[in-house]
C-alpha cells in the first residue's frame, strides 16, 4: 500500500512567485539562460546554477557549496519562507494544448525499496551519486519526482471540490502556460488523501528515475543522522490517464560504412518500406516507424509483429534498436555513443529534417510514442525500457516548491 505525508515546503513569496519559478536548467539555451540572470535577480536558476559562467571550470564541490550559499541568499531576504506546517498541495498546469493536475507530497523510501513504487527506466550510476552528493551537500531538492497513480473516482472527486477554493498561487510564464497551486492543510483533507492512497497498492516513475534513485542512495548513507526528512522524497503524483507521454526520435550521423542502397535493402530485411518522398510521415501505430534520409521520408512497417512475443521485444524502440541501430548501424551503448542523438516528440519533424539536411546527421527515426500500459507492464515485470523511450509531460518548475532534507 502507498504511503504518502505532507510536509514543511519552502516556498516563493506570493508576490514573487513568478519570477522566482523557472523551468529545469537544462531546458534552457545558453543566450535564455544568459538573458534571465542577467535581468532577473529572482529567478531560482541564480540557486541552481550559481556563477553559471564559471560552471565548467570549478568542481562540483565548490558548485554545491555555492548553491547553498545562494538559496541561503534567498531565505534571509524573504524571496522564499518555509510552511509552519506540514502540508500537501494541489497543482494545475495548463498548456496550449493540456491540463494537468495531482498531488504534490513526499513519497516513502520504503516503498521505493519494497517495490510498491515502481521503475521502467535504467539509471546511470555516476548521475545517482553525483544529484546524491547534491543533496547532501545542499540540503534541498525542488525538482520532484513525477509519479502515476491508477484512476481513482475518489480522488478525482477530491481534486475537483478542492479546485472550488481559493488558490494560493496563480501565475502565467513566458512559456505561455499557467499554474495554479492550493495548500491542503486541514487535517481532514490531510488524513483523507492518506487514506485514498494507502488503499492503491502501486505507483509508477514516470519521470525522475535518477532523482529517486539518488534519494535511496542518500538515506543509506545519512540514515544513521536519524533525519525523518530522509525517508521520503518530494513526488507530482498524477492520474494515469491525464500523463501525456510523447516519443523520443532517433538521427544517427552516419550509415556505418553503408551505401544508402545497401543500408536499405538490409532494413528491408524486417520491414516493409514504403517512399514518401517529401510527405512529412509520422508513424499512426504501432509497429510503424518512419524514416527521414536524404531529402526522403519513408513508412517503415515491422514485419515480424505476429511473432514477437516478449514483453520489452514487443516494445517499439526495442525493435528499432535490435533490427537496425545496433545490428546495421553498430550501434550498442544509446546512452553514450556520440553517434545518436534523441529529439523528443514534441519537436516538430521539420527540427529532424533541417538537421539532416544541414548533413549534421545523416539518418532519422520516428516513433510511435508508448502508452502507459506497456510501461505500467515492463515495471510489473522488472523491465527496463531502452534510454530515451518516453518524453513524458508534466514538467515542473524549479524553485515553485522545495523539499528540505
Amino acid at each position: 500500500m502507498a504511503k504518502i505525508i505532507p510536509f514543511k515546503a519552502v516556498r516563493p513569496a506570493p508576490d514573487k512567485v513568478g519570477l522566482v519559478s523557472c523551468r529545469m536548467y537544462d531546458d534552457y539555451s545558453p543566450a535564455e539562460l544568459a538573458a534571465w540572470l542577467n535581468f532577473n535577480p529572482y529567478s531560482f536558476l541564480h540557486v541552481i546554477n550559481p556563477a553559471y559562467a564559471n560552471a565548467q571550470r570549478i568542481t562540483s564541490d565548490k558548485r554545491f557549496k555555492a548553491v547553498t550559499l545562494k538559496y541561503n541568499d534567498f531565505k534571509n531576504e524573504k524571496i522564499v519562507f518555509q510552511e509552519e506546517k506540514p502540508v500537501f498541495y494541489l497543482y494545475e498546469i495548463q498548456t496550449k494544448t493540456n491540463s494537468f493536475t495531482g498531488i504534490i507530497a513526499g513519497t516513502s523510501i520504503e516503498d521505493y525499496q519494497n517495490d510498491v513504487i515502481k521503475k521502467h527506466e535504467d539509471t546511470l550510476q555516476y548521475r545517482v551519486e553525483l544529484f546524491k552528493d547534491y543533496l547532501h551537500q545542499t540540503g534541498f531538492n525542488t525538482e520532484p519526482v513525477l509519479i502515476t497513480y491508477p484512476d481513482s473516482t475518489e480522488i478525482n472527486t477530491f481534486i475537483a471540490i478542492h479546485k472550488k477554493s481559493k488558490p494560493i498561487y496563480e501565475f502565467s510564464t513566458t512559456n505561455k502556460e499557467k499554474h495554479t497551486l492550493w495548500k491542503i492543510d486541514t487535517e481532514t483533507e490531510i488524513n483523507l488523501l492518506i487514506d485514498h492512497f494507502a488503499s492503491i497498492p502501486n505507483l509508477y516513475i514516470a519521470d525522475g528515475h535518477h532523482r529517486s534513485a539518488s534519494a535511496e542512495l542518500l538515506y543509506e548513507q545519512d540514515k544513521a543522522s536519524g533525519n525523518p526528512n530522509l525517508n521520503y522524497f518530494m513526488s507530482f503524483l498524477i492520474a494515469e490517464s491525464n500523463v501525456k507521454i510523447y516519443e523520443f526520435n532517433r538521427v544517427v550521423r552516419d550509415l556505418n560504412g553503408h551505401t544508402q542502397e545497401d543500408f536499405i535493402k538490409l532494413v528491408a530485411k524486417n520491414f516493409v518500406i514504403t517512399d514518401k518522398q517529401s510527405e512529412l510521415f509520422q508513424p499512426k501505430n504501432k509497429y510503424e516507424f518512419g524514416m527521414y534520409l536524404n531529402g526522403n521520408f519513408y513508412a517503415l512497417q515491422y514485419k515480424h509483429k505476429e511473432s514477437t512475443k516478449g514483453i520489452l521485444e514487443n516494445l517499439d524502440a526495442q525493435i528499432l534498436y535490435d533490427t537496425v541501430l545496433n545490428p546495421i548501424l553498430g550501434l550498442e551503448d544509446l546512452r553514450n555513443d556520440e553517434r545518436i542523438d534523441y529529439l523528443p516528440g514534441k519537436q516538430s519533424i521539420l527540427h529532424m529534417k533541417e538537421m539532416i539536411d544541414e548533413e549534421e546527421f545523416k539518418v532519422g527515426f520516428m516513433l510511435y510514442p508508448s502508452d502507459i500500459n506497456e510501461i505500467k507492464l515492463l515495471a510489473d515485470n522488472n523491465l527496463i525500457m531502452p534510454p530515451k523511450s518516453t518524453y513524458i509531460e508534466p514538467k515542473f518548475r524549479s524553485g515553485l516548491l522545495i523539499y528540505e532534507l
